[in-house]
């Protein structure tokens, strides 16, 4: 920002900095230092593609599509570029143009992990055994980075899960995560000392001496862990005529640190700051907004540790936390690659410890605001979807409409893991998945104890504490 003030008319820095922008959440800042970029050096490809990942960030995906469209047009021999498409093409729903694009990366770089885990990523593609060769060639590559490295083990791992090859897909993902984890290492007890200080903290007495915030009603929040079905309950709301769906808004982690540290930084707040805090992030999520529908949801699974914070800057919103069984939910969590933000889930430990927390967070929450949240139990939705369903629509104030029993025909942006299976009908096979590898799972039921023998409920310890 600093080079940009000292020499405004430097395009190579504004293009840093709306990059470093849009990775930072940002987008919105970045696409107005674009439209600068882009008078001055309007047919510089790399200017395109910028400015086609910040829409996406955006979610203008259809704009985004254009523009990468143009790049390929320019230059077609881009394997990135390429798998950039893909990614958008698959987020709209056109997964066989998406596939494609994949594909086409892959035949100018068969080494390039990301699009092998593109393809597995969309849970629909089967790899046949040319696939598998393939991929495990390009693993013996000498000069194979470590990020083509894990995204390889990830989508052979999936490969040989499809094929029933339990014990050898374990064996990738356990390698994938491995990878990940020494390169970006993780600290589980930071987040058990957030959730003790939230436990100290956030009492019935302290939300009883705060009331009020901003009072709109527009933000319904879906929380919990990945993998645990917060797209299906997003897809379900999305699918009512008063809902949009817009994506993991990163905005809520963001906020809680401005009134300083959380959480005592938003107990010490004023009333008013919390109103404006409240709409400030209205504000910021308008950002994502497409329509006028009056209601919008917001499913970042990782606001749970912001629940207490989103009570007081915004009492009205809805809360709904989504919640699987704990060996379904974290071995989910592990065999799936994300992009960035869940480093818990590349050990297994860790991922027992995370769960752990939450669970014994929103047990809190129950205590001392009951009612305040509304859970959707993962196979409950599954085995009485319409009984869940209608729950799901009282407790946010919405009438029963036929649509949302058929959500896998609406038609909108998926930005998720789960963008291809919300476009099927519920099925039962997913929740038995873990079973499989239940024997490779002795770590996680060690740490997970008591949460995982009173599930669906908490033990009875937490609400205690």
């Amino acid at each position: 920002r600093r080079a940009v003030e000292l020499a405004p008319g430097w395009t190579a820095a504004k293009a840093n900095l709306a990059l470093v922008l849009g990775r930072m959440g940002r987008p919105a800042e970045a696409m107005e230092l674009l439209d600068d970029i882009f008078a001055d050096e309007p047919e510089d490809v790399g200017h395109w593609n910028l400015k086609a990942a910040t829409l996406a960030r955006l979610g203008d995906f259809d704009e985004a599509i254009e523009l990468y469209e143009g790049v390929l047009a320019r230059s077609p021999r881009q394997p990135r570029v390429l798998l950039s498409y893909g990614h958008m093409l698959k987020t709209v729903g056109r997964q066989a143009e998406g596939i494609a694009a994949y594909r086409q990366a892959i035949a100018l770089n068969p080494t390039l992990g990301e699009a092998w885990w593109s393809l597995a990523n969309l849970k629909t593609v089967k790899f046949d055994e040319a696939d598998l060769v393939a991929m495990e060639s390009a693993l013996q590559s000498p000069q194979l980075s470590d990020e083509d490295r894990f995204h390889l083990d990830f989508a052979l791992g999936k490969a040989l899960h499809d094929g029933g090859q339990s014990a050898e897909a374990f064996a990738h993902y356990a390698k994938a995560n491995a990878l990940r984890l020494k390169n970006q290492p993780y600290q589980p007890e930071q987040i058990t000392r957030t959730v003790d200080r939230c436990v100290a903290a956030f009492t019935a007495e302290a939300f009883a001496e705060r009331p009020g915030g901003c009072d709109a009603r527009d933000p319904i929040f879906i929380i919990g862990m990945p993998r645990a079905g917060s797209t299906l309950i997003e897809q379900i709301l999305s699918s009512h005529s008063l809902v949009e769906g817009t994506s993991e808004l990163p905005d809520i982690p963001v906020l809680s640190r401005k009134p300083g540290p959380y959480p005592k930084g938003i107990l010490d707040a004023s009333l008013d700051e919390r109103r404006a805090l409240g709409e400030e992030y209205l504000k910021r999520a308008g950002v994502q907004r497409r329509t006028d529908r009056p209601l919008f949801i917001d499913k970042l699974p990782n606001n749970w540790l912001f629940v207490p914070f989103i009570h007081l800057i915004l009492p009205d919103a809805k809360i709904i936390d989504a919640r699987r069984h704990p060996l379904g939910c974290c071995f989910s969590n592990f065999r799936q690659h994300f992009a960035r933000g869940q480093p818990f889930t590349y050990d297994l430990e860790h991922l027992g410890r995370y769960y752990s927390d939450y669970v014994r967070l929103m047990a809190h929450m129950d205590e001392v605001l009951p009612g305040r949240l509304h859970r959707v139990i993962y196979e409950r939705m599954v085995d009485d979807t319409d009984g869940e369903v209608r729950r799901l629509l009282d407790y946010c104030g919405l009438e029963f409409e036929p649509q949302v029993l058929e959500f896998y025909k609406t038609e909108r942006a998926v930005r998720t893991a789960s963008s291809e299976q919300v476009r099927r009908p519920i099925y039962r096979d997913a929740t038995e998945e873990w079973r499989a590898y239940e024997p490779h799972l002795g770590p996680l039921e060690a740490v997970l104890g008591p949460v995982l023998d009173a599930y669906p409920d908490a033990p009875a310890a937490f609400a205690q504490r």
